[in-house]
């Protein structure tokens, strides 16, 4: 039986990662990860009337890719596990409405995969499960449109800002199949430091996932060196620093073990992409299309993935509320 200790859940029965699949937009196949993603969209709105449905058609997409990996039927999958940025989820509900399987629909901003990973690893160590999805996505023209101007408006980007990433990633939790188990996750608390500047998101999300980190590795009673790779959502280059100082003050030095999804996903010196990459999408695509790779070559064998996420919305900003983050940790690891 799986137990808890603090704020980590350590999964006794090793729900598995069977497979992965991730589809970018064309910037994110330009960046230095893209030839690990299973498909590549040239057009913004994939032959879609809007970009709302061109987010729709690649979670739609990533699902089939996944299912025709794992040479799964949508019978055999038990649950959804499922978000977006857009308002009420919409990319979600209506790109998985064809496939007909149980879904629960999520909304943890940019930390909603790592989320969908605990609930789908908890829902398969439980014997609640079989096979489980865990799905997001996000697109820059999307989010822009609706978090920040629209597009014709022109607006000059601050340094501190990100570039919401075109993509999509689903992974498969399966019960006993696999090399890779998910061992102990670490769901995060909501953490607040009164941050309200909607165009630096990494120093907002930062401080909740210095909390979630530290209490996985006091959790665990593990050091700096257990893991090949720490890395953390979508903080950029901003908030990715921010980290690794916190860190360090607090004794956890993981120096070039950590990284950021956000920092690898684009070349941040060539690419017009201010401090880096951000949204669902990010560390979806990231983990799905990069990461999993490299622990299937055999380069990764303990990878710990912390998604962060910037719990806002239009209201709350127009209303000049803060920022809150949220960060949950999903330790994966050979057996």
């Amino acid at each position: 039986m799986s137990k808890k200790k603090g704020s980590t859940v350590f999964l006794e029965n090793k729900p598995r990662i069977l497979e992965t699949a991730s589809i970018a937009g064309q910037k994110e196949s330009e960046g230095p990860l893209g030839c690990y993603f299973d498909c590549v969209i040239t057009d913004g709105r994939f032959n879609e009337k809007s970009w709302e449905k061109a987010e729709s058609k690649m979670q739609r997409q990533a699902v089939g890719i996944l299912l025709e990996k794992t040479k799964k039927a949508n019978s055999d999958i038990d649950f959804i596990f499922g978000g977006d940025l857009l308002n009420q989820c919409v990319g979600t509900s209506f790109g998985l409405l064809d496939y007909s399987i149980p879904f629960f629909g999520l909304y943890g901003a940019c930390s909603t995969f790592c989320e969908g990973l605990c609930l789908s690893a908890m829902a398969v160590d439980g014997g609640f499960a079989h096979n489980v999805i865990a799905v997001t996505s996000s697109h820059f023209c999307s989010s822009e449109r609706q978090f920040r101007f629209p597009l014709e408006y022109g607006g000059q980007r601050t340094p501190s800002a990100q570039w919401t990433v075109t993509a999509s990633g689903a992974a498969m939790v399966c019960a006993d199949e696999g090399n890779f188990a998910i061992t102990a996750i670490t769901p995060g608390k909501i953490v607040d430091k009164g941050i309200k500047d909607a165009n630096n998101m990494g120093a907002a999300m930062a401080p909740a996932a210095v909390d979630t980190l530290i209490k996985h590795f006091t959790d665990r009673q593990i050091d700096e060196n257990y893991y090949d790779l720490v890395i953390t959502g979508d903080l950029g280059v901003v908030g990715s620093s921010i980290v690794s100082e916190q860190l360090e003050n607090a004794g956890l030095v993981l120096g070039n073990r950590y990284t950021d999804c956000g920092k690898e996903i684009f070349d941040i010196e060539k690419q017009d992409v201010h401090a880096g990459g951000s949204g669902c999408g990010c560390c979806a695509s990231v983990f799905s299309g990069y990461i999993f790779k490299k622990m299937q070559e055999g380069n990764l064998n303990k990878v710990l993935v912390c998604a962060t996420g910037a719990l806002m919305s239009t209201t709350s900003t127009f209303q000049g509320d803060s920022i809150p983050g949220v960060a949950h940790a999903v330790a994966v690891e050979r057996i």
